[in-house]
């Protein structure tokens, strides 16, 4: 074992299972996916830190334990036709790819969406559809989805991507305003119900171009 192979062990040992990820295919997927191979040159040492690494344009990473507690909890199955929204690096779009059978995966930033195809190519995955878009509608297009994963933060869920769910289809995102915010699966239930419960608490940085509350105060 080398050392980027050790670290990634201790990532899944010491960071990823203590945060209840315990699903041996999710494990699996987090010990054979290199990090680092979506990791900026200038922060590669820090690849399997517990901490947000910089992409450039205001952009992060988020913690390796967020990714894989949002892969965890939307419950894939390799027949999964998944929307992501905010490639970012491409690492949780390698992540969701490894546990689905297709990702379409949105993100709003040209550089980003470069970057992004370049790694998920040098990295070998191709189930993956990337698109340049703001994700904030989701892609009706390419629907309905068994499940949607948001790879930021946002206010709250539009209505709009609850829609593009099949029935029993899953979403997960970080909802809420600093410093409170809450991962919150909802799944649709029927044609015209979802249901929801929020699963645990973090921070994310904001996903671009969903709506936000109103900061007028009378």
């Amino acid at each position: 074992m080398n050392a980027l192979e050790q670290a990634r062990f201790n990532m899944v040992e010491q960071q990823i299972r203590p945060w209840q990820v315990l699903d041996t295919a999710v494990l699996h997927t987090l010990q054979h996916i290199a990090r680092e191979s979506f990791v900026p040159t200038a922060y590669q040492a820090l690849a399997y830190t517990d901490t947000e690494i910089p992409l450039g344009h205001g952009e992060e990473m988020l913690p390796p334990r967020v990714d894989a507690r949002l892969l965890h909890d939307v419950h894939l199955i390799p027949t999964d036709k998944v929307l992501e929204i905010g490639t970012g690096s491409g690492y949780l779009t390698a992540l969701l790819a490894d546990r689905s059978h297709h990702v379409v995966s949105l993100e709003i930033n040209p550089e980003l969406h470069a970057q992004a195809r370049a790694n998920l190519q040098r990295a070998g995955v191709s189930n993956v559809d990337l698109r340049l878009v703001d994700g904030s509608a989701g892609a009706a297009d390419a629907g309905p989805f068994d499940a949607i994963v948001l790879g930021g933060s946002i206010h709250e869920v539009p209505q709009a991507l609850l829609q593009q769910l099949n029935v029993g289809g899953r979403l997960i995102a970080i909802v809420g305003e600093d410093p409170v915010m809450h991962a919150t699966l909802y799944t649709r239930t029927s044609a015209t119900a979802w249901d929801h419960r929020e699963l645990w608490d973090t921070t994310a940085p904001r996903l671009l171009g969903f709506a936000e509350p109103s900061r007028f105060h009378f």
